[in-house]
């Protein structure tokens, strides 16, 4: 990761404050006063006022039990389409096809980070050391009745640089507040950032790790996503937002941090050093499995600004799940883009249904058919695609008029195309999760996919029905009528019209 010393174009908003700004002026930020509980009440107003697609953040001023004078924000992007493309310098009012389409766009961009000194950086303005530190005094939420604990870390980022190589991971990995300078962390195993842990602890040293809490929602993203081990979250979250990432030297080993960020721990993970982790509601709606022993960060350094504002990431069914819209959106651009890069032609969308276990379960491709097996192939690489592996288990394939982000016309296609004698296929001994709950425990993490052929059938299609559509002439006319018609919302796109 390469850093410069000097903006490359002026920023729209630089950290979670600017961005709480730049979002509220669109109606997107919720401020509640009243005093709440982080226990189990803040995780409940959260669910509760994110059940419809599109609900607000959520700003907690007052904590129950606080004894510090930080600040709560859940559902930062959760299921908002809108607040993801204000993150990422989108219009708001595009449909989520175009917004995957833009995505491919931003995401090929890297903008590297830029370097400032300890005295510029907002989160420097407070420091505490060694015992000084206590983060029980921290509003930590304990968000299901059946947690383990409270979770300091959710909607946080952490970095681990591999000692081999310079490179350094950002994730997202749950953290357990144990104690006042002990956090649990959960991390799945060949994963980058254990693997980075890892390659410390076989040279028999304590792997050194930053936790940044009150990010840039665009680190955050990025910190979300599977990247290649060499290619920079960081980097990849300044070409996200249009302009650098601010970094600034750590005090206790030569990592960088977030000069921007709310609050930042410093600390180390030892080799062999653990306690009783978990569990956590998660975002399959179950617990995730039970209490184990797992690492513990020992924290050695608190740096924070006035009235810090945490984010916590509620892991719920959808609609209520931190991981959300902007995931699905995410995901679905690097499918399309791992499709190309494997040089698979005629691809006309991807989507990944958040509401399928959080952009889990379903993803539906659309292609324009070219050669026989060009469905059954795409079917097979979508599925095992670098961005899908892991826990996608129903991949559809639907022609290029089917617009794969309305699920209306998707199941129309499976119910008019799709035979399942000949039209499903499965692939066995894939890569489903820990806690996979259709799965008994001795068979985690080994799924299945299920590979649905929702086109027209390729051999056959001479012989299919004509299709009954609208005259384009007769759909334009409407079209230009619409507004003396009295007729609501954008007139529908349509991609295919009647042929003579």
């Amino acid at each position: 990761m390469a850093t410069t010393t000097a903006a490359t174009n002026s920023p729209l908003w630089r950290d979670l404050r600017e961005w709480i700004d730049h979002v509220q002026a669109h109606g997107q930020v919720q401020t509640i006063s009243p005093e709440v509980d982080p226990v189990e009440e803040l995780s409940a107003i959260t669910f509760l006022g994110s059940r419809e697609v599109g609900a607000p953040a959520f700003l907690f001023e007052t904590l129950k039990g606080n004894r510090s004078d930080a600040r709560v924000l859940t559902n930062m992007l959760g299921a908002s389409k809108e607040r993801y493309a204000l993150t990422v310098g989108l219009d708001p009012t595009l449909s989520v096809g175009d917004m995957v389409r833009a995505t491919r766009e931003l995401s090929k961009r890297r903008i590297p980070p830029i370097l400032i000194d300890q005295a510029q950086a907002p989160v420097m303005s407070n420091t505490l050391l060694g015992d000084a530190i206590d983060l029980t005094a921290l509003p930590a939420p304990k968000f299901w009745p059946g947690d383990g604990g409270a979770f300091i870390g959710t909607g946080n980022v952490t970095f681990i640089r591999n000692p081999e190589n310079g490179v350094v991971n950002a994730g997202v990995y749950r953290q357990m507040l144990h104690g006042p300078r002990s956090i649990g962390i959960n991390m799945v195993p060949g994963r980058h950032g254990a693997l980075n842990r890892d390659a410390w602890w076989a040279r028999g040293e304590p792997c050194p790790v930053v936790i940044a809490y009150g990010i840039d929602p665009a680190l955050f993203i990025a910190a979300t996503q599977a990247y290649a081990h060499d290619d920079s979250e960081i980097d990849a979250a300044g070409g996200l937002k249009g302009n650098p990432v601010e970094l600034t030297g750590a005090t206790l080993s030569d990592m960088l941090i977030p000069a921007r960020a709310e609050m930042v721990l410093e600390g180390f993970i030892h080799p062999g050093q653990t306690a009783v982790e978990g569990p956590l509601g998660e975002f399959h709606g179950y617990y995730s499995g039970k209490a184990e022993m797992r690492p513990v960060i020992s924290v050695e350094a608190l740096h924070y600004r006035p009235q810090p504002i945490m984010t916590a990431a509620l892991m719920a069914t959808y609609p209520s799940c931190e991981i959300g819209e902007y995931h699905a959106i995410m995901r679905a651009a690097r499918v399309w883009d791992n499709l190309e890069a494997m040089g698979v032609p005629g691809i006309n969308g991807v989507y990944v249904y958040p509401a399928a276990s959080s952009a889990a379960g379903l993803m539906v491709v659309s292609l324009k058919q070219m050669y026989p097996g060009h469905t059954a192939q795409v079917l097979a690489l979508a599925a095992q695609s670098p961005a899908a592996a892991y826990c996608v288990r129903w991949v559809v394939a639907v022609d290029d008029y089917i617009e794969p982000c309305d699920i209306n016309q998707v199941m129309w296609a499976m119910s008019v195309h799709c035979n399942p004698s000949d039209d499903i296929d499965i692939l066995r001994k894939t890569w489903s999760y820990r806690t996979d709950p259709s799965l008994a425990p001795d068979m985690r993490p080994y799924g299945s996919k299920a590979l649905i052929d929702a086109c027209e059938n390729h051999r056959h299609r001479s012989t299919l029905p004509k299709r009954a559509l609208l005259r384009e002439s007769t759909y334009q006319r409407v079209a230009e009528r619409w507004d003396e018609l009295g007729l609501k919302g954008r007139v529908p796109q349509l991609r295919s019209f009647h042929q003579e």
